[in-house]
């Protein structure tokens, strides 16, 4: 009988293991760090309760894409993405922390309930529609092509780019769309540079270091988002941008399908709060203060 009640002790310790296991990704609330990883809440419940009866919502971001997302000297998070996700948070009657994944482990889904959802401009389209839910764009940005501030040979990158060794984003649209699969909103692209090289980085900003080095000392190009460009720029980066924006991304907030909690009426709950930022000129305001006064938010 002993042996019966060791063993049944055993098993439960090696459940509760089980369960306490896996990632340890901590929020980390602007700088002011969290209270560790785990799922965001109970398996089975719904997302939105859990996210409320929590009073925090748990975001992630790229703290490497200016003015997106980036860290003062202070180590708090600021940014278009910042902004939007604290008003997110706001009108959900919450307060938000942030967590910094990878942007592959974004676009995989299967979070684990390790953060509620992202406002990483994240393009959205059909493959990652398989695995995560989208609002409608909250705004869009410029896909364009830098060079080296040395190269004079290119000025059309549709017709003076084929066959260059183009430094993109690993698993971004950039990288879908040199290759000839990017689709989005039902829209199939078609690449305007053939052959390119694809050279895929962890983030855009690896590229435009190797990009700076010299012109085609290992790259040709960088295919980016505007903004990231001229952020670059700004640091006296020694590239430059070419042409016109290639094509506009429609960049949604995303939530896990798999969440271990019922996503649907959270997903809903995003959705609602971003038609109301639309319309009542938040985003507009928040994307003429970080773009320079431009207004991003409309597809052009």
């Amino acid at each position: 009988m002993r042996r019966s009640h060791l063993l049944i002790l055993v098993t439960s310790l090696m459940l509760l293991a089980a369960a306490c296991g896996g990632e340890t990704t901590a929020p980390s609330g602007g700088g002011d760090g969290g209270d560790g990883g785990g799922t965001a809440g109970k398996e089975g419940n719904d997302l939105l309760q859990v996210v409320k009866d929590r009073d925090t919502l748990i975001a992630s971001t790229d703290p490497k894409y200016p003015p997106q997302s980036f860290q003062n000297p202070e180590g708090e998070f600021e940014g278009f993405d910042i902004d939007v996700t604290e008003e997110i948070a706001k009108r959900l009657g919450v307060d938000v922390e942030f967590t910094t994944p990878s942007f592959n482990a974004i676009v995989a889904g299967n979070w684990s309930g390790r953060w509620d959802l992202s406002v990483g401009s994240v393009t959205i389209t059909p493959e990652r529609q398989k695995v995560l839910y989208f609002t409608d764009p909250y705004y869009y940005t410029p896909a364009s092509i830098a060079v080296h501030t040395s190269n004079t040979d290119v000025t059309d990158p549709t017709a003076e780019l084929d066959g260059a060794t183009i430094g993109v984003c690993s698993a971004c649209s950039y990288e879908s769309y040199l290759e000839g699969t990017l689709e989005i909103l039902g829209k199939k692209y078609t690449s305007d540079v053939e052959d390119a090289e694809v050279k895929a980085y962890e983030t855009d900003k690896i590229a435009i270091q190797d990009l700076a080095l010299g012109d085609g000392v290992r790259l040709d190009a960088v295919f980016s988002a505007l903004p990231t460009l001229e952020g670059a720029i700004a640091d006296e980066t020694p590239i430059k941008v070419v042409g016109d924006p290639l094509f506009y991304e429609p960049l949604g907030v995303a939530i896990d399908k798999s969440s271990p909690d019922d996503p649907k009426a959270f997903s809903e709950e995003i959705s609602k709060i971003i038609k109301e930022m639309h319309s009542d000129g938040t985003l507009t305001e928040l994307s003429e203060k970080w773009y320079d006064g431009t207004d991003l938010t409309k597809a052009t």
